[in-house]
């Protein structure tokens, strides 16, 4: 049984976005400021980004489910308010239209945009404005998931389970990744532009977001998402939708724009001989949370036959650039059907790094909730006796006990 579920609302020039997560187990220290807040901070960030960033300055407020600076068991809501909801009141009002006002006021937009979810959106839901499909399509709904994400990303600290990431390319422009990653992943490219670790590539990637701005383009790229300190066991082989690195390319797949999802050597090692692709088994007495046993490489990205193996679990994701083109590109008016071009709303040149931490947050989603599916319980303290008993338990068998 999964323990932790998350659920948005909002529209993206709406009042605010509401997120709802349920599952987390109760005594587990969680301060705004110092534990959600920080995350949602870094998701307005990175090079490339649009005027709606310097707009909006995202804190979480929460309603329910923590009391006195601990989460009481019950579900956790929290409210994100947009700053720039006092220029759409008219436009995003749940009331009828005055009909002698200005129909301009209501921000309506007819000409869908290839690649976003305008027109098909449209089709579906029997709408002509595609003002009623873009404000929940839009990317803005992730500032929810990066709250969710956050309070996830705090219980497993408690375990000693990390999560950082960073870019790896912006188009064409591919960073220089070192073999051994930073022990402190986002502490080392927080501070880059572009959350990369490549500096000379940032630079070029820098110079590149400017020419397809200039240009009336936009650019994608790939990012990948590391977590430390997983436990070997987490998800199970037995069934497809109990497979741990389906549930997380499930996840990372379902974030906006994100059109391909690796786990580890992923499409890469299709063109490998087996040789080349599988971890040798050895000996590491450095490896607590797997008995001891670790691997010589992890082309595997911390995942064999849906379970961990102790070996960081590794997640890129391939990012397509963004739809909204101030070269625009050809439509189709859904008034009258006529031949246009696509409406340009405001939007990012780039926004790969930002995908990245809401990248993070699906990765911590998916992880607690294998943890707690494995050591489940109602609160921390519950939850450790858990899982120290099963590390304790992994040490002995490792070196033969039983």
């Amino acid at each position: 049984m999964r323990r932790i579920s998350f659920s948005t609302a909002g529209e993206s020039h709406g009042r605010g976005l509401v997120a709802i997560l349920e599952g987390i187990p109760a005594g587990l220290t969680l301060e705004m400021a110092r534990h959600v807040d920080p995350d949602l901070i870094r998701r307005q960030g990175g090079y490339g980004r649009g005027r709606r960033m310097q707009i909006e300055s995202d804190r979480a407020e929460v309603i329910s489910g923590v009391r006195l600076g601990e989460t009481i068991g019950s579900p956790i809501s929290m409210l994100i308010w947009n700053k720039d909801w006092e220029n759409w009141a008219l436009a995003m009002s749940p009331e009828r239209p005055d009909p002698d006002g200005n129909p301009k006021a209501l921000k309506s937009l007819y000409l869908p945009r290839p690649g976003h979810a305008d027109l098909v959106g449209l089709l579906k839901y029997d709408r002509r404005d595609t003002r009623d499909i873009l404000e929940r399509a839009s990317a803005r709904e992730t500032a929810a998931r990066v709250a969710c994400g956050a309070v996830c990303r705090r219980l497993l600290e408690v375990f000693g389970i990390t999560i950082g990431s960073h870019v790896t390319s912006i188009g064409a422009i591919e960073a220089d990744v070192p073999d051994v990653l930073p022990n402190n992943l986002n502490e080392s490219v927080d501070a880059s532009a572009l959350r990369s670790l490549d500096p000379d590539a940032t630079t070029r990637m820098k110079r590149a977001i400017d020419d397809a701005k200039e240009n009336g383009d936009t650019l994608g790229g790939v990012f990948e998402v590391v977590a430390t300190g997983i436990p070997a066991g987490l998800g199970s082989y037995v069934t497809y939708d109990s497979k741990l690195d389906g549930r997380l390319a499930g996840a990372v797949m379902s974030i906006q724009a994100i059109k391909g999802v690796e786990i580890g050597a992923g499409f890469s090692g299709a063109f490998r001989p087996g040789s080349e692709v599988h971890d040798p088994i050895v000996t590491d007495e450095s490896a607590k949370k797997s008995g001891g046993i670790g691997r010589k490489s992890n082309r595997a990205g911390g995942l064999e036959g849906g379970v961990t193996t102790g070996s960081p679990v590794v997640v890129k994701a391939a990012m397509k650039p963004i739809s909204t083109l101030r070269k625009r590109l050809p439509s189709i008016d859904m008034r009258d059907g006529s031949v246009a071009d696509a409406a340009v709303e405001r939007s990012d040149v780039c926004a790969v790094p930002a995908a990245a931490v809401v990248g993070e947050a699906m990765v911590a989603l998916v992880l607690a909730d294998a943890f707690l599916e494995k050591f489940g319980g109602d609160s921390i303290g519950e939850i450790t006796r858990n899982f120290d008993s099963y590390v304790e338990h992994l040490e002995k068998r490792g070196y033969g006990e039983r």
